[in-house]
């Protein structure tokens, strides 16, 4: 059901699809078999590790005493105030439970709030049909956001012209899109890959603002991950709307849109609204999750750890003499040999990683459970596979280094 967890990401015809448990950063497969997961921990849903006890503990308590009624929930409203406390920019608060939800949420209430349909758009955003829309004019459109030629079937042809994509850093590419369409909300990533340059940000920002267009930043995947609340904190810049997803319930269901009051206000003028968002369990998992990473400072470890992981990748493809070039944030971390079998190479680590028990590819999200012992590991075990790779550089014949097919691309990174 989610493109991200299937095995034709990583290790086509070999990847154990399916678990049976998962605690701290080890997961077991339907077999019995563990395996560390030094990859993308569940999406990047649990930066404090699967299973957390507090978190858990947490959810327990509202199971025995009930997590759904007739009346709401209160945990609601403490985790509304928790929110806007971490961003005095934010008035009001909306709550679902998945990202793509948080995004169509966030779009429906901007355009609501400026009274215009068209979006420009930096990133990825989910699976709704306002963001696919995009690829009606052309299978490309989101090629360098999401994924080459995929198709929009299903969404309505009359919602093509309406949103326009842009590439991050490119702000000349926004106010063009700007200056042609008239663009009510503009929606990007704070950071995806690399980071901000030439002000870009603020640029952003003066040109929404001159305009009277509504900012929203998509925080699902960046958020928490190195300040304490949205990413955008780090650079200085606030938008009118953000969304928080994946970390900010530790694995349970739970996403937030935030924003001023005078663009949030503008839900009241149309329908929004689920059964769902309304059950309480993820409501107490953000508060319980927004504690501990707090008391931790979790944000500082993950960045840490996760610097200390691209350093000695760097170091092993120094000692080798392979290039590699990094892409993510720090907790995020990734990258891709610089070579044209740089796929087969990205199998050939999975396949490799995977017989010494380890969940591994390209790429770790970190989590406060990758303690030091855990990576030295890991590295240690890494090691001999990057002098296989060196081999294959010099010549050594690929044929029967891989016991399947090549992995699939997956998602673009973003420059």
């Amino acid at each position: 059901m989610l493109l991200s967890k299937r095995a034709e990401m990583f290790l086509p015809e070999q990847w154990p699809a399916y678990f049976s448990k998962s605690k701290g950063c080890q997961v077991w497969d339907m077999d019995g078999n563990k395996f560390t997961d030094m990859c993308i921990m569940g999406i990047g849903t649990n930066i404090l590790g699967y299973g957390n006890e507090e978190v858990d503990d947490a959810v327990r308590s509202v199971i025995d005493n009930g997590n759904m009624s007739t009346l709401n929930a209160p945990e609601e409203v403490y985790l509304a105030e928790k929110l806007i406390e971490l961003h005095p920019w934010a008035d009001m608060v909306r709550f679902a439970r998945t990202g793509g939800e948080a995004n169509a949420v966030a779009i429906r209430i901007a355009r609501a709030a400026s009274g215009k349909d068209k979006v420009a758009i930096c990133g990825y955003h989910g699976w709704h049909d306002w963001y696919l829309s995009a690829n009606l004019s052309s299978d490309e459109s989101l090629a360098g956001h999401l994924l080459p030629g995929l198709s929009p079937g299903g969404v309505p042809k009359n919602l093509a012209g309406t949103v326009f994509p842009f590439n991050y850093n490119h702000y000349d590419e926004l106010e063009d899109l700007v200056n042609k369409h008239d663009i009510g909300v503009i929606k990007m990533e704070v950071v995806r890959n690399m980071g901000p340059e030439d002000n870009f940000l603020h640029k952003v920002r003066e040109l929404a603002t001159d305009k009277g267009i509504v900012l929203i930043f998509d925080e699902c995947t960046s958020g928490f991950r190195e300040t304490n609340g949205g990413l955008h904190k780090k650079y200085g810049v606030e938008p009118d709307m953000a969304m928080f997803g994946k970390a900010l319930g530790n694995g349970y269901a739970v996403t937030a849109t935030i924003g001023k009051r005078e663009v949030m206000e503008a839900a009241q003028s149309t329908f929004i609204s689920s059964t769902f968002w309304t059950e309480r369990i993820g409501s107490v998992a953000a508060l319980k999750t927004l504690e501990v990473m707090n008391t931790m400072k979790s944000w500082e470890i993950i960045t840490q750890t996760g610097l200390n992981i691209r350093k000695r990748w760097q170091d092993l493809a120094n000692q080798y003499e392979l290039a590699i070039d990094h892409f993510g944030l720090p907790s995020l971390t990734g990258f891709v040999f610089d070579s044209e079998n740089h796929l087969f190479y990205k199998t050939l680590m999975t396949q490799e990683m995977l017989a010494k028990g380890y969940l591994a590819s390209n790429m770790v999200y970190v989590c406060t459970e990758h303690s030091k012992s855990v990576v030295d590991d890991y590295l240690d075990e890494l090691e001999p596979i990057f002098a296989l790779i060196k081999e294959c550089e010099e010549g050594r014949p690929l044929d029967g280094l891989l016991k399947g097919p090549i992995c699939h691309s997956g998602f673009k990174r973003l420059n």
